[in-house]
């Protein structure tokens, strides 16, 4: 009897399908073009020219993440085509509280069997994001691993680097006491607190394709699955013009323990909830659990998605800039002498609260 003939597709992986993706992808990547990278893919790694991209006297910041678990809300959902531009999001706003400008960017794709739809689906988003932060996607890695993640399953990492200027790097020394916070409205919940939204889900028995109880006319899923918002291009002029003293990007952890994240020794932060409001679906989410005000502070964005230190005289000028640029601003709070930290306050019924609140975080 003559023995079996093996071979890497009998192992449950496919050459074939993964060249086809290369090619198929191609065009997404070329759209992604900028000075300093010609976004070709194909080779083993990724040119960009520093020079070709303007820059003299640069320093590199590099930022990897993920997207959570809200990954699985989208597998479970057959929500594949934003989940890329979460993956860029997180990335490049890590990037640009540094003061950084996004260069270039890889992706990691990682799953049981390669679906080529699905993949080309969520390296579309990929690219779109990408694009909206004026990034090259300069390569990836798609791995077939069959044995390591369940049927259906993926999972996605993302990388990139930014350059700034050597003087115009925000490090945290700019800020002092007196200066004003500056919150840029978030689009949902981003990419952060998911493990609890798809615990509320399974327990409260969430009708994910059906309306929203708090908006007839959008789905529930819909809301959940809004990309996270990408700041760079409205906020980098105005750091290179040095009218930004600090950035927070908020993520987990939420605003009580970011914001403190780009504060110097001796300074902290004091957000008054009540200066803006609570948006429908974080209302939703808090109802839903029943979670406490300080619970919420430091679990989820509270529609606060990034947060900008500004001089007390360069506020109006600042707002105005980042209106013009499609952003929603409120003035959020203050910089304080003390123990470096983070307070978010409220008053009775800010946030559903049955009294006066205050949450604090020491870093």
């Amino acid at each position: 009897m003559t023995e079996d003939s093996y071979s890497y597709a009998k192992a449950g992986v496919s050459i074939a399908a993964g060249n086809a993706l290369v090619k198929a992808i191609a065009p997404l990547v070329r759209a992604t073009r900028r000075p300093g990278a010609d976004a070709e893919i194909g080779g083993f790694g990724g040119f960009f020219d520093l020079k070709a991209a303007g820059y003299s006297d640069p320093l590199l910041v590099a930022a990897n993440d993920g997207v959570g678990t809200k990954l699985k809300l989208a597998i479970d959902s057959g929500r594949h085509d934003t989940v890329g531009i979460d993956l860029v999001a997180m990335c490049v706003n890590d990037l640009i509280v540094q003061g950084a400008e996004p260069l270039f960017f890889l992706d990691y794709f990682a799953c049981a069997k390669l679906d080529n739809g699905i993949a080309e689906r969520v390296i579309a988003g990929i690219a779109e994001g990408c694009r909206i932060a004026g990034c090259a996607l300069i390569g990836g890695e798609t791995a077939e691993m069959p044995g390591m993640y369940a049927e259906g399953d993926y999972d996605l990492a993302g990388f990139s680097v930014g350059a700034v200027e050597r003087a115009q790097a925000l490090t945290g020394t700019k800020v002092q006491a007196g200066d004003v916070l500056l919150g840029l409205a978030s689009s949902g919940v981003h990419s952060n607190g998911f493990s609890l939204v798809r615990r509320l889900a399974a327990d409260k028995g969430w009708k994910l394709d059906r309306p929203a109880l708090f908006d007839p006319d959008r789905l529930l899923i819909d809301w959940l699955m809004e990309p996270t918002r990408i700041y760079v291009k409205s906020l980098l002029p105005l750091v290179r013009e040095g009218r930004i003293a600090a950035l927070a990007h908020i993520t987990g952890g939420g605003l009580l323990e970011n914001v403190p994240r780009v504060l110097p020794e001796g300074l902290r932060a004091e957000i008054d909830a009540d200066r803006w409001p609570l948006p429908r679906l974080m209302a939703f989410l808090q109802a839903q659990g029943n979670i406490e005000s300080e619970e919420m502070a430091r679990t989820f964005n509270c529609g606060i998605g990034m947060v900008a230190v500004v001089r007390a005289d360069e506020v109006d000028a600042v707002a105005a800039a980042l209106e013009a640029a499609g952003e929603t601003v409120f003035g959020i709070g203050e910089i304080v002498e003390g123990q470096r930290g983070c307070s978010v306050k409220g008053s009775v019924e800010t946030w559903s609260a049955r009294a006066d609140w205050r949450a604090e975080h020491h870093a």
